[in-house]
């Protein structure tokens, strides 16, 4: 291991301000040979808030996988497995039919999905990126699952604070909490359940091509509605009932 991840590791547990995780994830990507990396924490068989990251692409592609529903590191927190993908370009299109072009189009050529759990508890997924094809060294290798066990027993030694993260304001990095709350406000607008709700707000997102939470964001401050529109309609004149 070499000396600035074991300095990476050792600022993991302090946090720091409104943030989950501490360290330097910019840092921490140096040391894993990519581009980028984020932490994605889920709920509900869906990866649900962005709690660490590089920013720029890294943040993109986990919005993208977010609003599509679909994508590499959700399939990795659902089977709690491994999923190495060094070239984005040679994988099949059928896999994630939406997501590719996507990640394609955010200049991502190659992915790798270190899942965040114990046993049968999973609680995330750590993801690194690069635009470069190319797969991982076996040391990178080694270092990613090095971090991937340690960001695991953080979150789990630090449940407290996970709890209290996840309770906290929207100005925190709880940056998703708008969906959630929009998902509500569409479920009763347009009478269906919140899955379907949720998927209402997914659709809508990716026809419009607006990202899923800025869309979120519209249905909370009553600019965006779903009652007489399950595509969603305008509301120009601010009505908020």
């Amino acid at each position: 291991m070499s000396a600035i991840l074991a300095r990476i590791l050792r600022d993991l547990p302090s946090g720091g301000g409104t943030g989950l995780l501490g360290g330097d994830p910019a840092r921490c990507a140096e040391v894993l040979g990519v581009d980028g990396v984020a932490v994605a924490l889920g709920a509900d068989e869906t990866l649900t808030e962005l709690v660490w990251s590089t920013p720029g692409r890294s943040a993109a592609l986990e919005d993208a996988q977010f609003t599509l529903g679909e994508g590499p590191g959700l399939d990795a927190y659902r089977h709690r497995s491994l999923v190495a993908l060094p070239d984005l370009a040679r994988t099949g299109s059928q896999r994630w039919p939406a997501f590719l072009p996507e990640a394609e189009r955010l200049g991502a050529g190659a992915l790798f999905c270190f899942p965040l759990h114990l046993g049968a508890v999973a609680l995330g997924v750590l993801t690194g990126q690069r635009t470069v094809p190319g797969p991982m060294s076996a040391a990178q290798m080694n270092d990613a699952l090095v971090l991937a066990a340690a960001v695991t027993a953080t979150l789990i030694l630090h449940s407290g604070r996970r709890e209290s993260f996840a309770q906290a304001a929207p100005h925190t990095e709880l940056h998703r909490a708008a969906v959630h709350q929009a998902a509500g406000i569409v479920s009763v607008q347009a009478g269906v359940p919140l899955t379907e709700a949720m998927a209402l707000l997914r659709a809508h997102a990716y026809r419009s091509d607006v990202p899923l939470l800025a869309t979120a964001e519209k249905v909370v401050a009553r600019r965006l509605h779903f009652r007489d529109n399950r595509d969603g309609t305008a509301d120009p004149s601010g009505n908020k009932d």
